[in-house]
């Protein structure tokens, strides 16, 4: 028979002082006693054998955060197999096994090694086993035991936000929920009252309450007004140990907002307003504003204006400026001082988005009164005219009055108006108008086939104030009369063959249908009748047939034709219109004789028949432009010959004589330039200068230098320009017409000497112009200026 043992842990737990003291819970080790029955087959005959176990714990218990000066004593692992000779060994494994938890592997007394804090671990899962030291076999199975933390009230309650943020209506109801704040407590729920928070309101009251189980915010005050207060801090308490003394607490602000409801209908701060508005004020133009005072705000505090209706709904309006709500009043039709000159205006002001919860505190809408006065101005004159349109016959003689325009003066005063007419609309001047009773009457004849319609400017003016004048349009319209005839619609050129039969009419080829039209439009249209003038009733080749449709036919009245005896027919035609005063006109047509083929269709009129008789055939023609062509050519060769011809000399005879000024526009540098030219030669005439050749026209032949003999000694300058223009005249290389040759020559000397200080550069001493007295009284200015040492030095 074979025989199991089973081991048997014994614990002892010992709780130190100071565990029991607290008001934790009774920590009990938890025995059972448990048996093992093994079962032996029964083929094997044999009987079972039922062993005793030894104690088997469940679960341990420790307090956490414990600060004793030794090591916290958990409990003892002990085996029935335990002899206490030192043969067993005792292992511990699991969380914690060896750094928070340690075993006496001899005595099986274990110990926390360190503090411990429920909230990082709340629970430790181990297991233990007894093996035998010299064999290394487990003398019993592995067993697996809990050690658990015990709670302490070491953590405050924390709120999930540090502050929170809420809105609330204003005239909430008492107990309207605001808002719900939330504190959660680090501590086991499950043990104690570690964990059980109750809420409280440290500020706020009597505005706001608290639930202490929930932490929901509500109002505690009924009808709070924002327009009163509409900022609230309430601060909330979060206490554990369900509020008890002793227990920690957090704490909490939560800033509460009134928001607005439309709870106050619009006022209006005055109940009479006043306005004034010049009679003048464009259409639109705004009076002034008025604005209806609405505590509430947004949506809430917008207003509607409206002008009730009554006096001066019609002459005035009032639009809502949404950014500052006020009321605009505008002017909506034209004012008159002299009609009426104060309107009352009953304005209402409406909130648009009414609530309906708060009707009760009245109708949501308030009214007030403006008075508008209407300032008289200066106001131009106003025509009254029953129409714009005058109509006058054509035929109107000059200085007949056609029409009459009347304007007057609105204002009181009445003033006296002027009329006159914008020339710019009657260039022609055909019409004037009497500036005092504003008659206007034909200045000019009348044409309406010129001119059918008139559009004049009629302009009144003040008297007293020509600055204040009015425009008005008229439209003249210029009715016809039949003053003129109808004449043929166009130029016909008509031509009859020469086999053309009596009695045939061709309308496209032979004989032309003809047509009139008349300037005047007759008012039942136009009606022509056409004939042949008397002298030609009985024509013997041509006659004309009426159409009674304005339109009239030419036949033929003759069996052919000879365009060598007659090549060109004249027929007149008398043309009659059917309005009165009965208007005619004679009308030619010119008919020209052709040759035709058998169809009627034209070849040839009357070009070659003129030729022919004269004798010019077509070669003729051609021999006398060639006749021309070489005439022409002959004038252009001529032309070019004579261009190349040598020119004869500039001046041929005195005779030819004709204006020419060569200007050289070349000025000196002044008595002191010496390159242009030598002074000293224009003073000396002995300072010959040579002859050079003319610098205004290009000679095509280089000519002899010709040189003149001296005429300098003892000349006369009256000899000597006579001189110069013999030469001049006798010089085939001078320059054409007459021009213009000048000569700076002074004659002889002067027995005065010289008056010229150029040459007083040339000495250091003084010059005596005392001589310049004795030459008379003309020339005492001088003797002043220069005579005298005394007044040089002076």
């Amino acid at each position: 028979m074979r025989t199991c043992y089973c081991l048997s842990f014994l614990i002892w737990t010992s709780m130190l002082h100071e565990v029991h003291a607290l008001s934790s819970p009774k920590r009990t080790n938890m025995y059972f006693q448990a048996e093992r029955i093994m079962g032996v087959p029964k083929d094997h005959g044999k009987a079972l054998h039922r062993t005793k176990r030894g104690w088997m714990w469940n679960q341990f218990f420790l307090l956490e955060e414990y600060t004793g000066p030794d090591t916290q004593y958990v409990g003892k692992l002990h085996t029935d197999q335990d002899k206490g000779d030192g043969n067993l060994k005792y292992i511990l494994t699991g969380d914690g096994a060896g750094s928070v938890f340690v075993i006496d592997e001899n005595t099986g007394d274990i110990h926390a090694a360190k503090k411990l804090d429920r909230e990082e671990k709340s629970l430790y899962v181990l297991r233990a086993k007894a093996i035998d030291r010299k064999t290394g076999r487990q003398v019993e199975p592995e067993s697996e035991f809990i050690i658990k933390i015990h709670d302490i009230n070491d953590n405050e309650p924390k709120f999930t936000k540090d502050i929170y943020t809420a809105s609330v209506p204003e005239k909430s109801r008492v107990g309207t929920s605001v808002i719900q704040v939330t504190a959660t407590d680090a501590d086991d729920s499950n043990y104690g009252n570690s964990a059980k928070v109750v809420y409280s309101i440290l500020q706020g009251q009597p505005y706001f309450s608290v639930d202490p189980d929930t932490g929901i915010i509500k109002t505690a005050l009924p009808d709070m007004s924002r327009e009163n207060r509409e900022q609230y801090q309430v601060v909330i308490q979060a206490k554990d140990m369900g509020g008890q003394m002793g227990g920690l607490s957090g704490t909490t602000t939560v800033n509460i907002t009134l928001t607005d409801v439309n709870d106050n209908p619009p006022r209006f701060p005055q109940s009479t307003y006043q306005l004034s508005s010049l009679e003048s004020a464009p259409l639109g133009t705004s009076l002034g504003r008025i604005k209806a005072n609405d505590p509430d705000v947004g949506e809430n505090a917008e207003i509607e204006y409206s002008i009730a209706d009554g006096e001066g709904a019609d002459m005035f309006d009032i639009i809502t400026d949404k950014d500052t709500q006020e009321g605009i009043i505008t002017v909506k039709k034209q004012l008159d001082f002299e009609k009426k000159n104060l309107y009352t205006l009953k304005v209402e002001a409406t909130n648009t988005h009414p609530d309906p919860r708060f009707f009760h505190l009245g109708p949501f809408k308030d009214s007030a009164f403006v008075k508008v006065f209407v300032e008289d101005v200066d106001e131009p004159p106003v025509f009254n005219m029953p129409s714009n349109l005058i109509e006058v016959d054509e035929d109107a003689r000059e200085g007949s009055i056609i029409g009459q325009v009347v304007a007057q003066d609105p204002d009181a005063a009445k003033n006296v108006i002027k009329y006159s007419l914008n020339r710019h609309t009657d260039l022609e001047r055909i019409f004037s108008i009497h500036s005092g009773n504003g008659s206007i009457f034909i200045s000019k004849t009348l044409d309406r086939e010129a001119t059918p319609w008139h559009n004049l400017t009629v302009i009144a003016t003040e008297i007293s104030n020509p600055k204040q004048s009015t425009q008005a349009p008229i439209f003249i319209r210029i009715l016809d009369i039949n003053d003129h005839a109808p004449e043929f619609d166009k130029y016909y050129e008509t031509f009859v063959c020469e086999n053309a039969k009596a009695g045939q009419v061709n309308v496209h080829q032979l004989i032309q249908t003809v047509s009139a039209v008349d300037k005047d439009e007759p008012p039942r249209g136009h009606k022509f009748f056409f004939e042949l003038v008397p002298e030609y009733t009985i024509h013997p080749n041509f006659s004309i047939v009426d159409n009674k449709d304005n339109t009239a036919g030419v036949i033929t009245r003759r069996n052919g034709y000879n365009r060598n005896k007659m090549n060109t027919y004249l027929l007149p035609v008398v043309i009659f219109d059917n309005d009165y005063p009965i208007q005619s006109s004679t009308g030619t047509l010119t008919i020209k004789v052709c040759t035709c083929d058998s169809r009627g269709n034209m070849q040839s009129c009357n070009a070659e028949a003129l030729l022919l008789p004269a004798g010019l055939s077509t070669g003729a023609l051609v021999a006398i432009l060639l006749c021309i062509i070489i005439l022409l050519i002959l004038v252009v060769l001529f032309a070019a010959m004579k261009r190349q011809r040598k020119k004869e000399p500039l001046i041929v005879s005195k005779d030819d004589v004709r204006d020419n000024i060569v200007t050289y526009n070349d000025e000196g540098g002044g008595e002191e330039d010496t390159q242009a030219f030598d002074i000293g030669t224009l003073r000396n005439p002995e300072a010959r200068e040579e002859s050079k050749i003319r610098r205004d026209v290009m000679p095509e032949t280089i000519f002899q230098i010709r040189r003149t003999a001296p005429l300098w000694e003892n000349i006369d300058v009256q000899d000597f320009i006579h001189r110069r223009l013999k030469e001049n005249d006798l010089d085939p290389t001078a320059p054409p017409y007459d021009s213009l040759a000048t000569y700076a020559y002074e004659g002889n000397d002067s027995i005065a000497n010289s008056l010229s200080s150029l040459e007083s550069l040339t000495t250091e001493s003084n010059q005596d112009y005392d001589y310049l007295s004795d030459w008379g009284p003309r020339f005492k200015k001088l003797a002043d200026m220069y005579g005298g040492d005394e007044s040089d030095q002076d």
